[in-house]
């Protein structure tokens, strides 16, 4: 996946209810064929161009002949060919810093707004969209929708949440229910059940699981059970003695009482360091995160039954029956060797404590949907103390995400979008780029010296069965069944969660629908599903800097071509290189070229290991290897695409660049950002993805021919010698 911003965690094989160290994340199976009310459409879509909502498989034998844009045509949106070269630091050489050079300029200038923890490229494509929908939502808020109707659903959902009064007249009120069933538990049977209904009741538990696709059969849904449950970003804030993490684990004992004292629950001191003690021990038995992303480590299926013969200290039955599965064939354990010390914790530690974690949760969680100095008080810790943000956004802007987000309405909004603000044109010219892309790597498989030609011809296989997804889906999901309120926000919220979840478990023992996405069409990223073996780029991406029609061909390919290229790229990564041309999790290498593959990908996990963005703070070269090499490969492809792309001859200087030199510099206008210090503490022990800085420096320093485009020379900084340069694609 691309993404830019590190509170936006997507993975590959993505779930919307999957449970990695306690969050939820978004997810690739969201819904069932939907007829949109085609009245919403008629209302809100007169504006913009219209769709065919067309999808024709693409001409798999597609050749360059072309360049993807013309900067003699139209003035594009960025500078005179398509990157804003004010931006530029002339002061530093290319060779010692590639990010500073490109972007130094409006690193200087820029100051950070007071309401975000980093801000960049990607941010400004989405502050863009968010006033799009915004514009979407407002419009439905102007007239009164039919009860029951997608716009009266969209348009009262966001007015529940803009209406302060009423939250702060409420108060903890409605979390009052919920508060009660958690002081009614006194027994380990009850702690049991009320685990099992954690996802309803959104509140915690130290066991989560998803449904998601078999990673052996693809074509089948599968329960994956995992293990975490901490409210902290990662192990790291818990176990070590750092000074900033021993500041956020007294923060954090301040912040829990605080929210304590707010719900008027008694001993809220004690109660908030038996909270800390608690998660420093499930922490304790936490795979590191390097681990957690190995799917060699973490694909462990077992019949249900001999899961209860191998974990018997727990009452599964019980657990699954709370959560509304009474019949369970087999499941995956995604970290066999945490279940018992975990099991052992709720076996042990006292159900008082447990009660007082799950209450916390409880509201902390449900925050957002409550007054607000509760939900001030969520910020002021998980934003302001773990990222540095002063000040919440505004609250339209708090109220469009919430709206607009996948687990939420956001495919309903995401239609009206692309009607109004997606021309196909856009997807057409994308699909041509995709196929360019492809292309490049089949060229670049076949002449790969290190690879047998057992194993390229696996990898072609691959290839050539990647299916492409562009700006939205050909299936809408079917929100008929949901009811939405005006005046009542935590009503809405919990309707919502229950939705979800019944979508989700309603799966097992049903095929898999490849038709779904994993991202809104308004989302500014893009991802890679390895159990599908798709390639995903929702609507919001394909504007500048990325893609612009009327930006030199060179400036498309080093933004949207790398972009493809990444994902492409995923297929073939330390771990997306465990799946085939099917998504069926398998070895299709000879043993010789894995090895070979292997070799390549520890000089790059090194490389990375040694970049200290903050005093004290590495990036995990193993954690951030299949993004990394998404990134060096993902250039790597979109250079070779450019160069076919230009028929053998020389492309045209402009302002004084030559074509290289525009490319290599798109690529470094992509990831322009800046980021607060504490936030990107945190990024770099949860977030796969290295900070921006080094998606530029670490990239472009593997690269011959940027160091001849800029005349990069031996005692540069970025200097590297040539045999310690890697291209693996």
């Amino acid at each position: 996946m691309l993404s830019a911003n590190p509170n936006q965690v997507y993975l590959n094989g993505m779930t919307r209810l999957k449970y990695e160290g306690g969050e939820k994340m978004p997810s690739d199976s969201i819904g069932v064929p939907l007829l949109f009310n085609l009245s919403l459409i008629a209302l809100l879509a007169s504006c913009g161009p219209s769709n065919n909502m067309e999808n024709t498989p693409p001409d798999r034998s597609v050749a360059i002949t072309e360049p993807l844009g013309n900067a003699t045509l139209k003035t594009p949106e960025l500078g005179s060919f398509g990157i804003d070269m004010s931006y530029q630091d002339n002061e530093t050489k290319p060779g010692d810093d590639f990010f500073r050079y490109a972007n130094g300029e409006w690193l200087d200038t820029f100051e950070l707004p007071a309401s975000r923890s980093s801000y960049g490229s990607f941010t400004v494509l989405s502050d863009r969209s968010d006033q799009r929908v915004r514009g979407i939502i407002e419009d439905l808020s102007q007239t009164e929708p039919p009860q029951g109707s997608m716009e009266q659903k969209i348009s009262d959902y966001y007015l529940s949440y803009m209406d302060i009064d009423t939250l702060n007249d409420r108060g903890i009120g409605p979390l009052q229910d919920g508060l009660s069933r958690l002081r009614e538990i006194d027994s380990r049977d009850e702690l049991v059940t009320a685990f099992g209904r954690s996802f309803i009741e959104n509140t915690a538990t130290p066991f989560g699981f998803y449904v998601g696709a078999d990673r052996s059969n693809p074509d089948r849904h599968q329960l994956v059970l995992s293990v975490g449950g901490i409210s902290l970003p990662d192990r790291d804030y818990y176990l070590r003695d750092t000074e900033e993490f021993q500041d956020v684990r007294t923060a954090f004992v301040e912040h829990i009482t605080e929210i304590f004292d707010l719900a008027s629950i008694e001993d809220a001191s004690d109660k908030a360091r038996s909270i800390l003690n608690l998660e420093t021990a499930i922490a304790e038995n936490l795979w590191p995160r390097n681990q957690r992303r190995n799917r060699d480590l973490t694909y462990n299926p077992m019949t249900f039954s001999e899961f209860k013969t191998t974990y018997s200290e727990f009452d599964w039955d019980s657990y699954f029956n709370a959560a509304g599965i009474s019949q369970l064939e087999d499941l995956n354990v995604s970290y066999p060797s945490a279940m018992s010390p975990i099991i052992d914790l709720v076996n042990s530690i006292p159900i008082d404590d447990w009660v007082s974690y799950m209450t916390y949760r409880l509201i902390v969680d449900s925050a957002s949907t409550l007054s607000e100095d509760l939900d001030n008080a969520r910020f002021n810790f998980y934003s302001t103390v773990l990222r540095g943000v002063p000040e919440q956004r505004e609250r339209w802007e708090r109220g469009v995400a919430r709206v607009g987000a996948l687990n939420s309405l956001g495919e309903a909004v995401g239609q009206v979008y692309v009607q109004r603000h997606f021309p196909e044109s856009a997807k057409k010219q994308m699909e041509q780029l995709v196929e360019n892309l492809r292309s490049a790597l089949a060229q670049s498989i076949d002449e790969i010296e290190w690879m047998s030609t057992t194993t390229k011809d696996e990898a072609q296989k691959k290839l050539q069965s990647f299916r492409p997804k562009i700006a939205y889906p050909d299936e809408w999901r079917d929100f008929s069944s949901l009811e939405i309120d005006r005046n009542d926000l935590f009503a809405n919220a919990q309707s919502i969660r229950e939705f979800n979840y019944a979508d989700e478990i309603q799966r097992l023992g049903k095929p898999t629908n490849r038709e779904e996405w994993g991202m809104t069409p308004q989302t500014v990223n893009a991802y890679y599903n390895s159990s599908f073996n798709e390639i995903v780029f929702p609507a919001g991406i394909l504007q500048p800097p990325f893609f612009d029609p009327n930006a030199d061909a060179a400036v498309n390919y080093g933004g949207i071509g790398a972009v493809i290229g990444h994902e492409m790229g995923h297929g073939f990564d330390d771990q997306g290189s465990k799946s085939d041309f099917a998504g069926i999790q398998r070895n299709w290498w000879t043993d010789a070229d894995r090895a070979n593959f292997e070799e390549l990908t520890k000089a790059i996990a090194s490389q990375y290991d040694k970049f200290q963005p903050v005093p004290g703070y590495f990036i995990d070269g193993n954690f951030t290897l299949g993004e990394n090499i998404g990134d060096i490969g993902g250039l790597s492809l979109a250079y070779r695409a450019y160069k076919m792309s230009l028929n053998g001859e020389e492309p045209p200087i402009i302002d004084g660049l030559t074509g290289d030199q525009r490319f290599f510099l798109s690529w470094a206008q992509v990831w322009q950002r800046k980021y607060r210090e504490d936030a990107l503490i945190q990024r770099l022990t949860s977030d796969p993805h290295s900070p921006s800085e080094f998606r530029v420096n670490g990239v472009v320093r593997n690269f011959d021919e940027w160091y001849e485009a800029f005349d990069v020379q031996a005692g540069d900084k970025l200097y590297l010698p040539p045999e310690e340069r890697v291209r693996i694609w």
